[in-house]
């Protein structure tokens, strides 16, 4: 049993996470501010002994002593981290601080789920991890981009100058059950107008790509980066791109929806293209994704269609 420490582990990844973790026999530690997080991801754990939650903001110092440390604590969803931009880059750099500061007191592992949007709008394609990005310091979305550039940033340097255990995981698009209705992020809002038959909203023509990856993948690649004392930064997602155009006329279909497809502007700095470049995932961890869009999305919908 390992003692491991789960930061934003309430949200929609976090509760997948830490849900695998206590099946695998571990005792998890879950701290959530609960700004953006849902207090029913956590209401079915409250009563395992192996499991513990603590409210707390990651951009104040704590002190708990763990064996591992993933750090899972930022908003995802634009609508989220616009909402109080401030605040976003604030949890990416002081929470990075604070975490690292623990991981050095107590000698843990520590893993940074980064992100793809530390990319920007990429000028290469794929992305594979040693291109710089292409991102706006000063655009709406800058608050999550640039604060997880410099979550990174300190992740090296607290390796460098005092040889902190760290890992770097690059996450792209993850979907999937536990997902926010109202999280403004594209799977979810397609699936919800869907259900509902109303208008299907795409920002843009619809030409721009993503690469969408199911959770339970999401959270095998970084258990696996944990466990593999890997310390460059590793992009965990689905290679496989599709439009989102794409995505739309597939919800429709599987949600047999009588919804409209309608194109609204499409917001500033949002990417037109976004794809993982895995070989690295590939070689050091042996991972990959298992799990097809279809299949996902079919979980992802029958977990909708109990919330509706």
């Amino acid at each position: 049993m390992k003692k491991i420490l789960v930061t934003g582990g309430s949200g929609f990844l976090g509760s997948h996470f830490f849900e695998y973790l206590l099946n695998r026999g571990d005792e998890v530690i879950c701290v959530d501010n609960l700004l953006t997080a849902s207090k029913d991801n956590i209401k079915p754990f409250l009563d395992n002994k192996n499991f513990h939650f603590i409210m707390h903001d990651v951009t104040i110092p704590f002190t708990i002593y763990s064996d591992e440390i993933y750090n899972l604590a930022c908003p995802a969803s634009p609508i989220h981290y616009q909402n109080n931009s401030i605040h976003t880059i604030k949890t990416s750099v002081l929470g990075a601080i604070n975490i690292l500061e623990l991981a050095k007191l107590s000698g843990a592992s520590v893993l940074q789920t980064s992100t793809s949007e530390v990319y920007g709008d990429p000028s290469i394609h794929p992305q594979v991890e040693s291109y710089w990005g292409n991102v706006n310091c000063f655009g709406d979305r800058s608050c999550y981009d640039e604060g997880k550039r410099v979550a990174e940033t300190l992740f090296y340097d607290y390796c460098k100058t005092y040889n902190v255990d760290i890992r770097i995981a690059r996450i792209f698009n993850t979907y999937g059950p536990k997902m926010c209705i109202n999280d403004g992020r594209v799977v979810s809002n397609f699936i919800i107008q869907a259900l509902k038959g109303q208008d299907i909203t795409i920002y843009g023509d619809g030409n721009q790509t993503r690469s969408f990856a199911y959770v339970s993948d999401t959270v095998e690649g970084l258990v696996r980066l944990m466990e593999s004392g890997f310390r460059k930064p590793i992009n965990i997602g689905n290679p496989n791109e599709f439009t989102i155009k794409e995505l739309a006329e597939k919800v429709i279909d599987m949600t047999n929806s009588k919804s409209k497809i309608i194109y609204m502007p499409l917001p500033s700095d949002d990417p037109c293209q976004r794809q993982p470049d895995i070989s690295r995932a590939k070689e050091v961890l042996g991972w990959e994704p298992i799990v097809d869009l279809h299949n996902g999305l079919m979980k992802t919908i029958d977990y909708f269609w109990s919330k509706i």
